[in-house]
């Protein structure tokens, strides 16, 4: 009875989490959209994502975050911004990281997800990983938002649904980006998104979300040949954080 009890409170919880998502969106339909016609207004449609959207589910599923800077970053440039990822959360929480605006890289299969897809795919570089031709336009498509001043933010994971995975292989793209534009990486480690609400449908919790930002790696002097030890000393960094814990936060 006790397992039957804890399982439909956890199926609530989970419900009241794509409420919270949808909710915000439903209110502020026409102003998102509004932002959503040009480039030039997305600096306002992030701003609404950051202080109105993600707030909203981040306190609503009682998981407030709490962040530390070892290095913050300067208004008005630009920065790939990457993170280790196992929940959906992260998206919330890395909206909560960065005041600068910036654009996720994701997976095209977001899409799906009703209300949040909408604009996911209006404002968001969608990858197909399995199309080599998609992958080569999410370069053409950063580099214009980059361009405009905006910076970029991708999981290089691609998202781990297995919690025995403690960080897993980092994939290229990020990092060969980054070179490209020569724009700093703002490692960013996520604590406690795994615990509080991982991908299994009955698991997870309400609790404090902890992330700690570390000092940026520059890559003006580097060239595609250094993306592969670039990709690993970041990683490197991710993950000994993971496992020191975040005591310091």
């Amino acid at each position: 009875m006790t397992t039957l009890l804890r399982m439909m409170a956890q199926a609530l919880w989970r419900v009241w989490f794509y409420i919270l998502v949808a909710l915000p969106i439903l209110v502020f339909f026409p102003i998102l959209l509004l932002f959503t016609l040009s480039p030039r207004t997305y600096p306002q449609f992030f701003w609404m994502a950051r202080n109105l959207w993600a707030p909203v589910i981040l306190y609503g599923m009682g998981c407030p975050p709490v962040i530390r800077y070892d290095q913050r970053p300067v208004r008005g440039k630009s920065y790939m911004l990457v993170a280790n990822h196992t929940s959906m959360l992260d998206i919330m929480f890395m909206l909560r990281v960065s005041r600068n605006p910036f654009v996720f890289v994701g997976k095209k299969e977001l899409v799906r997800i009703p209300v949040f897809g909408f604009f996911y795919k209006r404002v968001c570089i969608m990858v197909d990983r399995e199309d080599s031709r998609s992958r080569t336009g999410v370069y053409r498509r950063a580099q214009s938002r980059i361009r405009n001043g905006l910076s970029i933010c991708i999981f290089p994971e691609g998202g781990v649904p297995d919690e025995t995975v403690e960080l897993d292989a980092f994939k290229d793209g990020a990092f060969k980006m980054a070179i490209a534009h020569g724009i700093p990486i703002v490692p960013v480690v996520f604590y406690d998104s795994k615990k509080r609400f991982p991908f299994r449908f009955f698991a997870g919790s309400p609790g404090r979300l902890r992330a700690r930002v570390l000092a940026f790696t520059e890559t003006t002097e580097l060239t595609e040949k250094d993306k592969a030890e670039l990709r690993e000393s970041v990683r490197d960094r991710i993950l000994a954080q993971l496992r020191q814990g975040p005591s310091a936060v």
